[in-house]
């Protein structure tokens, strides 16, 4: 009698760690489904990111011509203002270019953790299973 027990219980856990192996596995599917997803999106998000390039160099040549317009019109103090011009341009592209720094070293594959963590369950529940 104990040892039908024991195949009972042996034969629910058996089956409860398949649903929790089968559960896993289409968990890890679906991430990494989500991650494609959003590397196209990263992708989509490159693309605009060309584009707003694009705008900005289209607004810079226009300040450009802004401050030349301004030079010439103020012609007696143009090294005043060529100077503060010039100063403020150079600070604003420092700030600019230390944040793209900072955000361009923030490369990592979305949900790579998750991923792993699930891989190892899966393994766990693997070698638990084999008799």
């Amino acid at each position: 009698m104990g040892e039908s027990g024991s195949g009972v219980s042996n034969g629910l856990f058996s089956a409860l760690r398949n649903i929790a192996a089968t559960a896993l596995a289409s968990g890890k599917t679906r991430l990494e489904l989500l991650s494609n997803e959003i590397e196209a999106e990263k992708l989509h998000a490159i693309d605009l990111l060309l584009t707003v390039l694009a705008v900005a160099f289209c607004f810079g040549v226009g300040v450009i011509l802004a401050v030349a317009l301004l030079v010439s019109s103020f012609w007696e103090q143009r090294f005043v203002i060529l100077a503060i011009c010039s100063l403020v341009f150079l600070a604003l592209g420092g700030v600019l270019f230390a944040r793209f720094r900072q955000e361009s070293r923030r490369s990592e594959r979305i949900f790579a953790v998750s991923v792993a963590e699930l891989e190892r369950d899966l393994r766990r529940l693997s070698e638990d299973d084999r008799p």
